[in-house]
């Protein structure tokens, strides 16, 4: 169903199917893990309703990209056919070509990632993909954390690396200022000599005891 890194892959199908493979996965030493999910999406159970979701699909008002976007079903930047239908049955159907996605747009010159969903599930896909190379990774949320705490140090993540921020967006109704400069005079404070020694004394103080 997807392929999200180079060790994390996703199989979906029939239950008996997919459970063998994953007792085999087990035995041979791999993790495994049964995703929360409604439906095997990504698999040949999704044949029943695709002609229905493109009759639905077909009453939307599908646009081309007006950014550019890197589709899951290529791993490629998406196309004019990313407003059809046609594209979108093939998404329901077809694997999900996350890891492809990863390297395409790094390849295209990205270095920060943001991710933007309701969990870090794929931060660190990101990472395993591009492990060999250093790129900055950022989750707007995650489990168990408060969403202000965990959205705010992705913003911070990414002010840091770099990134513009629109802070009165950022913070909301907060009051911005500017914050004054400093006239730099640039003179000199500290004690010149000519190199000769010379002790406490000469400077105007009582001489050391220690």
């Amino acid at each position: 169903a997807a392929v999200n890194g180079p060790g994390s892959v996703v199989i979906s199908g029939a239950a008996a199917a997919v459970t063998a493979i994953a007792e085999r996965m087990r035995r041979d030493g791999r993790r495994v893990r049964r995703l929360a999910v409604s439906h095997a999406f990504h698999s040949p159970l999704m044949d029943a309703m695709i002609d229905e979701f493109g009759t639905v699909a077909a009453g939307l008002d599908l646009g081309k990209p007006v950014i550019p976007i890197i589709s899951n079903v290529t791993g490629q930047l998406a196309g004019d056919d990313f407003a059809s239908v046609a594209y979108w049955k093939r998404h329901v159907r077809e694997a999900v070509r996350f890891a492809d996605s990863v390297r395409s747009a790094h390849s295209a010159g990205a270095s920060r990632f943001l991710e933007v969903g309701p969990n870090s599930g794929l931060t660190a896909s990101i990472e395993e993909c591009l492990a060999d190379t250093p790129v900055l990774t950022m989750s707007a949320l995650r489990k168990d954390r408060p969403e202000p705490e965990t959205l705010s140090k992705a913003v911070a993540q990414g002010f840091v690396a770099g990134m513009d921020v629109e802070w009165r967006s950022a913070l909301g109704n907060a009051h911005l200022v500017e914050l004054p400069t400093y006239a730099f005079e640039r003179r000199r404070f500290w004690i010149s000599g000519d190199g000769a020694p010379a002790d406490a004394a000469g400077l105007g103080l009582a001489a050391s005891e220690h």
